[in-house]
């Protein structure tokens, strides 16, 4: 388990897949916000592709989010789109709703810039956001990304198009955390 000050980063577990459902996914705005593609249900059972893990798929590293206090599941958290030519990579984070508004989000994004450019070797990792998602922004910005500009309409989003603030952290600009 990688770890930070508040939350730990393990292994998604069987068991993390109808909560993970249930909580981020079942929920039709919550998953069109979070999400480049449109929501559709998800027969109970079926394997979902956005939960699974494939352990041989290298270039997206998906992670179960909980809380250090008691080990209670709070989310996912995701490298995705790892480039080892370019040494780059995507991260992406969903909180249970439970979990929101604790510091949690700002501690997963410090906990995956650990993880790739420690872990990983990474030069450069970078987010996509919707211009309204503030909690991911201030967490972006607290672990030292910057805003490389504005992704106008690139969204569709319940009816509308929104624009995504892009994001990016190099290995150079990054402060790690410090533990305690």
């Amino acid at each position: 388990m990688l770890k930070g000050s508040k939350v730990g980063l393990r292994a998604r577990h069987e068991d993390d897949i109808p909560i993970l459902r249930t909580e981020l996914y079942d929920d039709v705005v919550n998953s069109a916000r979070s999400e480049g593609r449109p929501w559709r249900p998800i027969t109970p059972g079926s394997k979902d592709s956005r939960l699974v893990v494939d352990d041989k798929e290298q270039g997206h590293v998906p992670f179960s989010v909980v809380e250090l206090d008691g080990g209670t599941l709070i989310g996912t958290a995701t490298l995705w789109g790892i480039d080892n030519h370019h040494r780059s990579a995507h991260i992406g984070l969903g909180l249970l709703p439970s979990a929101r508004g604790k510091g949690y989000g700002t501690d997963v994004v410090a906990v995956l810039c650990h993880y790739g450019f420690v872990v990983r070797g990474l030069q450069r990792l970078q987010i996509e956001t919707l211009s309204d998602n503030a909690a991911m922004l201030r967490s972006a910005e607290r672990n030292g990304f910057v805003r490389e500009g504005v992704l106008r309409s690139s969204a569709w989003v319940m009816g509308e198009f929104l624009d995504q603030v892009l994001l990016g952290l190099l290995v150079q600009e990054w402060k790690p955390a410090s533990k305690g």
